[in-house]
């Protein structure tokens, strides 16, 4: 690493056998994470243990992921997916409302709004995602980062949009939080796949609901982890379910958790901070490595880089040891805090060759 400072936060934590550069597709699992689910597995296959987890590691993760974004504990259910967290969120609409997202938006934040039928969605170019927004717009749905090619949304300018049009915001967070610097609380509800920059297991997701939108969305897929007091709450239609944002919880994969409990708080050791300023730096010098090349990269801030029309060397760099992605034709890296200069030298390197 080039941060002192971060690299001996992370030291031992990873350890790549290629230049990874996909992040966008899936983390890297931290060794601390990885170990917290081979010991969690171990007991469960030995009958060492009662249950199939704790849900004392839930609820660290649950506070963990809530400290990166800014918001209390209270304001966050856990769950497994970002499409089941926007299907609340589709069943909460009247019939007929008018969503607005962007064109080409990842599918799991649009489809849940389009199979109702009796949804109106309006698509509109992300460069003009707030002047979409108009009186009668119910909710505007979008990622902070694109999944494609990497655009980080001009959040202030949706957010004032919404506001002057009464419209709320669901805020896709997946590609964001845990390099990019967020506030949760800003939007009505915020979604989160755990695997990517948020370096857990598949099987973990976020959602944060203001106390305001919490009247409204109906907690539609109530189970009994959706109590205060769960483990009185397994026989029968709970009773009394969560005043909190837990009453959205799902049952947890606890294997993911127990890890998960350890990557967000690796995360909150290093600092949301230092992570942009380290992964946005090494996406500058890969840009500029690429324009050097005659390829013109996604311009942007991101930590995501996408080189439209190259994503065919896919294969090429994979043979060389360089993961990246193709996406929707375009040559897609993303990096994070245990990417280094040297892999995105390396990656020049092949591209150049």
């Amino acid at each position: 690493m080039e941060t002192t400072s971060l690299s001996r936060s992370v030291d031992g934590e990873f350890a790549p056998e290629t230049t990874y550069l996909n992040t966008s597709t899936c983390g890297l699992l931290p060794r601390r994470s990885v170990d917290a689910v081979k010991e969690l597995a171990e007991a469960i296959a030995a009958g060492r243990r009662a249950g199939s987890g704790d849900f004392e590691a839930v609820e660290a993760a649950r506070a963990g992921f809530a400290r990166l974004v800014g918001v209390g504990a209270d304001r966050v259910a856990t769950g497994s997916s970002v499409s089941v967290h926007v299907g609340l969120v589709a069943a909460s609409l009247p019939s007929g409302a008018e969503i607005v997202a962007p064109e080409g938006e990842f599918s799991s934040v649009v489809s849940p709004f389009a199979v109702r039928g009796d949804l109106r969605v309006r698509y509109a170019p992300l460069d003009g995602l707030a002047d979409a927004v108009r009186p009668g717009t119910a909710l505007v749905a979008f990622s902070a980062v694109q999944s494609a090619d990497g655009k980080v949304v001009d959040l202030e300018a949706v957010h004032a949009a919404a506001a002057a049009h009464g419209a709320r915001m669901l805020l896709d967070a997946t590609q964001a939080a845990g390099w990019l610097p967020l506030d949760a609380g800003a939007y009505d509800y915020t979604v989160t796949g755990g695997f990517k920059f948020l370096l857990c297991p598949r099987g973990t997701s976020f959602l944060t609901v203001t106390e305001e939108a919490q009247r409204t969305l109906p907690p539609v897929f109530a189970a009994w982890v959706a109590s205060d007091d769960p483990r009185n709450s397994t026989y029968g239609p709970v009773e009394r379910l969560s005043p909190i944002a837990r009453r959205y919880d799902e049952p947890p994969a606890f294997l993911s958790y127990h890890g998960a409990e350890h990557s967000l708080a690796l995360l909150g050791e290093v600092g949301i901070d230092a992570v942009h300023t380290h992964v946005t730096g090494l996406a500058a010098r890969m840009r500029a490595g690429l324009a050097g090349l005659g390829h013109e990269a996604v311009p942007g801030e991101s930590a995501i880089v996408a080189v439209p029309g190259l994503g065919g060397r896919e294969p090429e760099l994979a043979r060389a040891g360089v993961v990246v992605a193709n996406r929707a034709g375009s040559l897609r890296a993303a990096f994070h805090l245990y990417n280094t200069e040297a892999d995105v030298d390396r990656a020049l390197d092949v591209l150049s060759g």
